[in-house]
């Protein structure tokens, strides 16, 4: 049976704001808790209108709050916006409050178009080349062992890390560190399989991880319905064309038949876009996830469901685990 997990974007949706964003976002957590995912992520991403969970730790630390056994992480930092240092004092903090609850993905993207990028860093002169380097930087804070200078909360603790990619850059260093690796297919699936199979052959394991460990983000709309589930994922359509055509936007409500009035080229980006998803009721939405493990082998899932009610929200991930984590009835004689 594949773990699930949640990766969520605290959808800003239109006519909301980040306050009720954030709240959603750990009423969606709770119901994770409940329903027996396996880790609840947030993503970290800048000057975009739709998305609250810019100050990841932040956000994390409220949703820790919110929750008592699920796990909670960054799916993820975006590492070359930082110094090692100060995410290692950020986890270090969150394990320290919540301890054996805390993962660290890693990415090497900024998160953002460059004029954001320069306003977090002041400075185009990083190389993304140095995102090696930073990794290795933060582990030896958590060890312990980076001479004078010490992660004061995170040293000593056992923090999890995962790199995250959508090209085969991460799934080499994966590899080469010997860590879990998470793929974001959910959104750019065209290198996925060469990316997975690098990594499982270059593998090599470590402290941390004995054998290759394979995450995949994966779109999840699941209703009582086909046609209603349908509909829910005309939220998402819509948000990434606006992204797609350099206009972010708050999510917006769903739009019956939207992709019908499209234009070839956009319907054929949303059809690579979506192309690792589960949309329908729950006997499709298993039927969609079972086939999309078959062809990766994947050990986990980290759906994520950019829908516009949170009510709606919350209930594509109940039908989504009672059709994939729960036992199913054997078939009729």
């Amino acid at each position: 049976m594949v773990k699930l997990s949640v990766l969520d974007l605290a959808p800003i949706v239109e006519g909301g704001n980040a306050g009720d964003a954030l709240r959603h976002s750990a009423e969606l957590a709770r119901a994770a808790e409940r329903l027996g995912y396996t880790r609840y992520w947030m993503a970290e991403h800048h000057s975009m209108p739709g998305i609250a969970s810019a100050a990841t730790a932040v956000a994390l630390a409220f949703v820790g709050s919110q929750t008592s056994t699920i796990r909670i992480g960054a799916g993820g930092v975006m590492l070359p916006n930082h110094a090692p240092l100060v995410i290692a004092e950020q986890f270090g903090t969150l394990e320290s409050l919540f301890p054996g609850r805390i993962d660290l993905g890693l990415g090497r993207a900024p998160g953002t178009d460059q004029a954001a990028a320069y306003a977090m860093r002041r400075s185009m002169t990083a190389d993304e080349n140095q995102f090696p380097n930073d990794v290795v930087e933060l582990m030896r804070y958590f060890r312990g062992d980076n001479g004078r200078v010490r992660a004061i909360p995170g040293e000593g603790l056992d923090v999890p890390l995962y790199i995250l990619g959508s090209s085969l850059f991460g799934a080499q260093l994966a590899a080469a560190l010997g860590l879990p690796y998470a793929f974001a297919s959910h959104f750019a699936p065209q290198m996925m399989m060469e990316a997975i199979e690098l990594y499982r052959q270059r593998f090599e394991p470590s402290e941390q991880l004995a054998e290759p460990y394979v995450m995949l983000g994966f779109n999840a709309f699941v209703a009582d319905t086909d046609d209603e589930a349908e509909l829910l994922s005309t939220s998402i359509q819509q948000a990434f064309v606006a992204l797609r055509t350099g206009q972010p936007m708050q999510l917006p409500p769903p739009k019956a038949g939207y992709a019908d009035t499209l234009p070839m080229q956009a319907r054929a980006i949303l059809r690579s876009v979506l192309s690792c998803s589960a949309i329908g009721a729950a006997h499709k939405a298993r039927q969609e996830v079972e086939e999309f493990i078959r062809k990766t082998k994947a050990d986990e899932l980290i759906v994520t469901a950019q829908i516009y009610d949170p009510d709606a929200r919350i209930r594509s991930y109940e039908l989504l685990a009672e059709a994939v984590l729960q036992p199913q009835p054997e078939p009729a004689a």
